[in-house]
């Protein structure tokens, strides 16, 4: 996982989201992360879940969502799961919902970098992931646009599987 350090990329989500002229932001990469999908997938344990098991469900979910598969990623969602989306003012807690939204958001080319994560473990069942990540979005002449969005993931082990019980994700508000 990199982390990116993003340069005034609040007005370009704007033009990225409601189909304004692209624009080109400064990235930055920093050194690479040691944790990795494969905790997710590491061998469970019957007692609370460590902060890389919970850290590697953002790379989960950011691989889903780079497959360009609504079905993929809503997968990864509770079916009574909530989402407060980044692009749409619709809250969206059912699983036509989800399909939908993210149908939309894929068309865009997304793909997340976090660029901050504060985990909460709160019991072997329960996990929080909040923090800021950055959107880069890749139209289909290669032209790439950024986002700045904080988030905050709730996750829920349900049979045995992490899934998404709430996600909220919104623009980050310019710096005052």
């Amino acid at each position: 996982m990199k982390k990116l350090l993003v340069i005034g990329a609040g007005a370009v989500l704007a033009a990225a989201a409601f189909g304004g002229p692209a624009v080109a932001t400064a990235v930055a990469a920093a050194p690479q992360n040691a944790q990795t999908a494969s905790h997710a997938q590491a061998a469970t344990h019957h007692g609370t879940p460590t902060k890389a098991e919970i850290d590697a469900l953002f790379d989960r979910w950011n691989a889903a969502v780079e497959t360009g598969d609504p079905e993929q990623v809503a997968d990864l969602y509770a079916p009574d799961a909530v989402l407060l989306p980044t692009l749409s003012p619709v809250v969206r807690t059912d699983r036509a919902g989800l399909v939908d939204y993210f149908e939309h958001f894929l068309a865009k080319n997304p793909s997340g970098e976090r660029t901050q994560s504060v985990i909460k473990v709160l019991d072997k069942n329960t996990a929080i992931d909040t923090g800021l990540y950055t959107f880069t979005f890749t139209a289909d002449d290669g032209t790439q646009t950024f986002a700045d969005a904080r988030y905050t993931f709730v996750y829920e082990k349900v049979h045995g599987e992490w899934l998404i019980i709430n996600h909220h994700s919104s623009l980050l508000p310019a710096a005052s």
